[in-house]
């Protein structure tokens, strides 16, 4: 809090290197004239001339794109007087490898790439620790700014029941591929792709859910808070019914657990738009630990479920990249992350898109192949299920039905040794 003062304090610019330079990134660039004290000192991708253009798309001047450092590997970077890398290729095993290099390299990283933290994430941050510097959550996307709201709350003494985001989701959407997407998200594919610039793997992640249950093993991991029995249900909830439906069973809600995590859809059954939803936003669900504060709920017009228990906040939109600075500063400033993985509770199951055969390469997150459920570790660890996050180029050994769940036994992988490490250490912490 309050960074903005500490930061008329700072003398030296904040030196930023980005690891790939999609729509994300793009967003923060497009606010980066504004920004104070902070300086791209270089842009890591495969395809510079992309990333160049993404820079001039964003509003940065040519003189200067031309004062910032382009290459297409992170070994030319890593050496450079750079203060925070954050990495945004979005894909979970290429940013296990360059998280692993920076954090080695005593440097602070911002993962962007949620894929990476969900699928490596408490060896890089218990790493991060080891060579005292920041492994954070990418402020701007959801898990971050679920975070805050959560630590808001358990600071100032509230039981945090259920946290979450929203999304428009159905579940004729899980079975969504690249080729479908635009038709699902409400865009068409020249608005999607040529006009904003969106890649339809990506995006068809966020339709088919393999995104919201990787963004809520993320704040699972963050925060401890359960997950769903049987994965997330996605309830059509708008924000004035939140703290009415998202508490336990027990005391009329839907939710399995008393402190989980949730999605909620912004469209019913017959795929219409729900009042007063929540496709956008975050919220969290709070509980009154005694009468004294349950009558403040009601003196003061708080949206409250019928016993006056439970309470909810919402924030109606999260701007994604146009608000990353706020990690920047929150490191460079406090030394504080803007969220972190602390725990190994949950992951994303790997399940059959289609029919699959033997010999075939899945594609992973948002593809055409096979579509992640959220789970936890632990059963996850039992039955050898295969990761979302392992799953892109992954062989299988054997044909697959439609629906069923992908083991780790059903594929052959070819992983670097930094991610068999991740993965053994995380399966270690279970019992």
């Amino acid at each position: 809090m309050f960074l903005y003062q500490k930061l008329q304090d700072l003398n030296s610019p904040i030196k930023v290197a980005f690891v790939g330079c999609g729509k994300f990134i793009s967003m923060f660039l497009s606010q980066y004239n504004q920004l104070k004290k902070i300086r791209i000192d270089t842009i890591i991708d495969l395809d510079i001339e992309r990333a160049k253009k993404n820079c001039s798309k964003s509003g940065l001047s040519s003189s200067t794109i031309d004062d910032i450092n382009f290459v297409n590997s992170l070994d030319k970077a890593i050496d450079r007087d750079i203060d925070i890398f954050i990495e945004a290729t979005g894909n979970p095993i290429v940013g296990t490898v360059h998280a692993e290099k920076i954090i080695n390299k005593g440097k602070h990283i911002i993962l962007v790439n949620v894929e990476a933290d969900v699928t490596c994430g408490k060896y890089l941050s218990d790493l991060a620790i080891k060579n005292n510097v920041v492994c954070s959550m990418a402020y701007g996307d959801q898990p971050s700014l679920i975070m805050e709201q959560v630590e808001w709350a358990r600071l100032n003494g509230f039981h945090v029941t259920c946290a979450g985001k929203g999304t428009k989701y159905h579940p004729t959407f899980e079975y969504s591929t690249p080729d479908t997407v635009w038709d699902h998200y409400g865009l068409t594919k020249e608005k999607a792709e040529v006009e904003s610039g969106m890649n339809p793997k990506m995006f068809n992640s966020f339709t088919c859910g393999d995104k919201s249950a990787i963004e809520m093993a993320a704040v699972s991991n963050a925060s401890n808070l359960k997950c769903p029995d049987n994965g997330l249900t996605f309830p059509s909830i708008g924000v004035y019914d939140i703290a009415k439906k998202l508490i336990p069973k027990t005391s009329g809600g839907l939710i399995d657990h008393d402190g989980q995590v949730e999605v909620i859809s912004s469209i019913d059954t017959n795929k219409k738009d729900i009042p007063n939803d929540l496709r956008w936003g975050v919220y969290i669900v709070i509980k009154g630990q005694n009468q004294y504060v349950q009558n403040c709920f009601k003196d003061y017009g708080m949206v409250t479920d019928n016993s006056g228990q439970f309470s909810a906040i919402w924030r109606p939109y999260h701007y994604i990249g146009l608000e990353l600075a706020q990690s920047i500063y929150s490191i460079a400033l406090e030394n504080k992350p803007t969220g972190s993985t602390k725990f190994y509770n949950a992951e994303v199951a790997s399940y059959a898109k289609k029919d699959l055969k033997a010999g075939e390469k899945l594609d992973g997150e948002g593809g055409f192949c096979a579509r992640g459920r959220l789970t936890t570790s632990s059963k996850s660890k039992s039955l050898k299920i295969l990761p979302l996050g392992l799953s892109d180029g992954a062989v299988l050994k054997k044909d697959i039905k439609k629906d069923e769940i992908i083991s780790l036994d059903d594929v052959e992988l070819s992983l670097p040794k930094t991610v068999l490490d991740a993965r053994e250490y995380q399966y270690n912490l279970i019992n």
